[in-house]
């Protein structure tokens, strides 16, 4: 169920709440490609049959299924029924996380990308102090028009999760690619070697930083709230053209 669900979460970083009384019933109306499990060849061959929804694959006796299927037929069959015997083994969060942009159209190194660029900071920032981790370092991916690509790693002098210290470096990791008049398809920005963010956390004697972190704060209750997209800084939400 969990791994199924994973693949239905409506944004990134987001949360998809299944109650037990209700799973049966939320996996019945899944296509039946998106049980986990199930794959593109496998999808094919049930769909020859008719079964195309996974309520149906649940509905057939596990024999029927495993002659079409082979082996993993029986498997298919307890997944669809939301059966796994399989023990859950907590893991310790990822040690990256990346957040990404595609332009509709290609665009110049302009208000447009550094737009964009920004609002990719807010929401790896947000997506770190969901997590409660922090970035050690931030790799920075530029792809442009036809396909090329320009990756470069910089560390942050201590390791962080707030929107002022990975915008600071994120903009030097831009000005450091050099970019003249090349036209950018795509941005990607990922936060490496993530640690402990209590851990990482610092005491500033900063007023103005305090500030703007009591800031950051109030806006993470809010996306909580009322969703990731309904505050951020005022250039992230220019028009992409």
């Amino acid at each position: 169920m969990a791994a199924t669900a994973s693949a239905q979460v409506p944004h990134p970083g987001g949360v998809l709440a299944i109650e037990a009384a209700g799973a049966a019933d939320w996996l019945a109306l899944l296509q039946v490609e998106e049980l986990h499990g199930i794959g593109p060849r496998q999808a094919a061959t049930l769909r020859r049959y008719g079964v195309d929804r996974v309520g149906l694959l649940a509905a057939l006796p596990a024999e029927t299924v495993q002659r079409l299927l082979g082996k993993a037929g029986r498997t298919a069959v307890d997944r669809a029924r939301g059966i796994d015997p399989r023990t859950v083994t907590p893991r310790r969060l990822a040690a990256s996380v990346s957040v990404r942009h595609r332009f509709p159209r290609d665009v110049l190194d302009g208000a447009a990308a550094r737009s964009a660029l920004l609002g990719l900071v807010v929401q790896l920032g947000a997506d770190l102090r969901r997590r409660g981790q922090a970035a050690s370092a931030l790799t920075l991916k530029l792809t442009f028009a036809g396909g090329p690509a320009w990756e470069k790693t910089r560390r942050l002098a201590e390791p962080s999760g707030h929107e002022d210290d990975l915008r600071q470096l994120t903009y030097q990791l831009m000005d450091g690619a050099g970019l003249q008049r090349a036209r950018l398809s795509g941005l990607v920005l990922r936060a490496e070697d993530l640690v402990d963010g209590d851990r990482a956390e610092q005491l500033s004697l900063d007023t103005a930083r305090q500030a703007r972190l009591t800031a950051e704060a109030t806006a993470d209750r809010i996306r909580q709230r009322f969703g990731p997209g309904v505050i951020g800084p005022a250039a992230t939400y220019l028009p992409a053209s």
